[in-house]
């Protein structure tokens, strides 16, 4: 399991006091309010930045880290992604998981035939859609509990139904 996930990418700088327009990459964009720290990924190493404010402006929150107070200091930073700590992470509910957890995991139907891998979580409107490598291609299965029977992060498996016309 990854240790750390990541929640956001800054987009661009946003003013010239050191605060950052990030572009959020979790459900709950308020989660950034609770949170006292991140850590940034400057490219060469994962660097713990503290926020000292934290603001919402259209798709995008408007942080503030503490010691980075003019655009000179945060500016080399654009396209940085921002990650927590497992520890730091949101608290899940029953039957919800982090994508990173998901990525990777072997897909098999109710008689353990291997489908494939899950390589990728598309979030839509209405239900999430995982894509799943297969030997035949790229196969897209919906979220629901319908298709989804079991899923076992830490035994690196995932159950599915397929139901009927969606292969067709």
């Amino acid at each position: 399991m990854e240790q750390l996930l990541r929640v956001g990418a800054i987009a661009s700088t946003h003013g010239i006091r050191g605060e950052v327009k990030v572009f959020p990459m979790t459900d709950d964009v308020r989660r950034f309010q609770d949170c006292k720290e991140l850590l940034l990924d400057t490219g060469k190493e994962k660097k713990k930045v503290e926020i000292e404010s934290v603001k919402f402006f259209k798709q995008f929150v408007i942080l503030k880290f503490r010691g980075y107070d003019s655009i000179n200091d945060i500016e080399a930073y654009k396209g940085k992604e921002l990650y927590v700590t497992r520890e730091n992470a949101v608290s899940l509910e029953q039957g919800e998981y982090f994508i990173a957890d998901l990525i990777g995991l072997s897909v098999f139907d109710e008689e353990e035939n291997r489908i494939g891998t899950l390589k990728d979580v598309i979030e839509t409107g209405a239900n999430d859609v995982y894509s799943v490598e297969t030997d035949e291609g790229e196969i897209l299965l919906p979220a629901i509990r319908d298709c989804i029977l079991d899923v076992d992060v830490e035994g690196g498996k995932m159950h599915v139904h397929i139901l009927p016309g969606l292969l067709d």
